[in-house]
């Protein structure tokens, strides 16, 4: 929202189902998602019937931008409690408050040591969350933005070739001389 609205001229996204054709998008790593929930809760028990995640309660992360309003993504329990911080998440989740999903590098030391544990759901595995770095088409970055974004996509090993350009794919944009 905050580029849409020109507050600022480069931000980080997730995943955008919505149609933002005068939005630029250049793949710039992902993060893999790991449903959790703390080691007593029951869904930690073993292996999940699919639809066993609706019957609690699931720690969901908010975006507070109007573009995602009343929209769910991988929203699957019907008892819901909304956070707008992952790091107020991660603590609900240690302290048994529902399930959801969490960045793996996030929660890793958590998993070794016990406090938290990855469920065994098959309606809800783990996946990988794409984030590409966007932009206005009417105003390109210039060259600091531009080479942050290659260090994000230097730094995520980001260089694979990305989809073709159609709605809601990443753009493979090049630097330097030629025309954006």
């Amino acid at each position: 929202q905050l580029v849409l609205d020109r507050t600022a001229s480069l931000g980080i996204s997730g995943p955008l189902e919505i149609d933002t054709g005068n939005i630029q998008r250049v793949g710039v790593g992902n993060v893999e998602l790991v449903p959790v929930a703390a080691p007593g809760h029951p869904l930690a028990a073993g292996a999940n019937l699919p639809g066993a995640a609706r019957q609690h309660v699931q720690l969901v992360l908010t975006d507070r931008s109007q573009l995602t309003q009343g929209k769910d993504f991988a929203v699957m329990g019907t008892h819901t409690w909304r956070l707008a911080d992952l790091g107020a998440k991660h603590l609900l989740l240690k302290g048994g408050i529902g399930w959801g999903n969490m960045p793996l590098p996030m929660i890793e030391d958590d998993l070794a040591a016990g406090r938290l544990a990855a469920l065994d759901m098959p309606d809800a595995p783990m996946r990988a969350y794409t984030f590409d770095a966007i932009y206005r088409s009417d105003a390109p970055p210039g060259p600091a933005g531009q080479w942050l974004i290659e260090r994000f996509r230097a730094q995520a090993g980001a260089d694979a070739e990305p989809a073709p350009d159609q709605p809601g794919n990443v753009v493979r944009v090049e630097w330097g001389t030629q025309k954006l």
